[in-house]
């Protein structure tokens, strides 16, 4: 197990003078969508835990110790009916997206894993199931790592070259990433507006910070119509545009099928895709491509 105390923090970063991104087309900007696909991984008493997940439905509440027949609906919605309506905006618009997957979520609908496989999304494993990493003992977390890899393989018909925990790692995960290896990176961090390199023991690893920020999570509570999402995220997108004409930026907007997919949320990210679909200079890509171009451009 590893000791708290040697877990490094950097209160630094770049500093001052950020590295020039380099990003493909001299984009100003890159911005990645995120869907988190966790519906059918969460909490629940149908897989043995003796609790019903409730958080980010309609309920708001902590997890029930009785079973929740209408919190469990409220996840089922995310994948039946809010999942096929975001897919069906990012093809509209030929728009590329990554997919933080919880490759029980996938096994549990092979049609939108075949979904995510055809569109060409990647898909970042967000876990076998979708839990808190922190609590698991290294033994188990080393084997739900191996379990997510093979098996999001097996319903996308890739493997996921990026991962991210449910909202944070253990003081293991990013040491057993390296060594289960085949990822170009982790997301488990919320520290920057660009990536960044770090080491495990001597193996140089690239974090792509995530953000609970330009998230549709504040949509049942502090942000309570679409309008007001679409006006928050886009006044970001319009800060980062502006800084990008000297020092380019990359932003996540995270999004979850069972909030942003129901009709009077999805009209925000309808109006956001538009906005910034009317930009030349905005690199629209997948997390993938993002790793892979710091790969090359931003060596170790």
């Amino acid at each position: 197990m590893t000791d708290d105390a040697t877990f490094e923090r950097d209160f630094v970063g770049y500093g001052e003078r950020p590295p020039h991104a380099q990003w493909p087309g001299d984009a100003r900007l890159a911005i990645n969508f995120v869907l988190n696909y966790e519906e059918g991984a969460e909490l629940s008493f149908p897989d043995g835990d003796g609790v019903t997940e409730r958080l980010l439905t309609e309920v708001r509440a902590a997890p029930s110790r009785t079973r929740d027949l209408g919190a469990e609906s409220m996840f089922e919605y995310g994948s039946r009916a809010g999942f096929w309506r975001i897919h069906r905006m990012f093809r509209q618009r030929d728009l590329p997206m990554t997919v933080f997957g919880c490759a029980m979520a996938l096994e549990r609908n092979p049609q939108a894993a075949a979904a995510i496989g055809t569109a060409g999304y990647d898909v970042c494993s967000h876990g076998w199931r979708w839990i808190n990493h922190m609590h698991l003992e290294e033994e188990d977390e080393r084997e739900q790592i191996a379990k997510a890899v093979a098996s999001i393989q097996r319903t996308t018909g890739e493997r996921p070259h990026g991962w991210y925990c449910r909202y944070a790692p253990s003081l293991n995960t990013r040491r057993l990433l390296v060594e289960e290896g085949g990822f170009l990176y982790d997301s488990d961090a919320y520290n920057d507006d660009l990536p960044y390199w770090t080491t495990v023991g001597d193996t140089p690893h690239l974090i792509i910070p995530y953000t609970l920020v330009n998230n549709d999570l504040k949509l049942p509570d502090s942000i309570v119509t679409s309008e007001h999402w679409f006006t928050f995220v886009r006044d970001a997108v319009d800060l980062l545009y502006r800084e990008g004409e000297h020092t380019p930026k990359m932003m996540s907007i995270g999004l979850h099928q069972r909030l942003i997919g129901h009709p009077a949320r999805a009209v925000g990210l309808e109006r956001l895709l538009d906005y910034v679909a009317q930009f030349d200079d905005i690199w629209v890509t997948r997390r993938v491509d993002i790793a892979r171009h710091w790969l090359e451009t931003h060596s170790p």
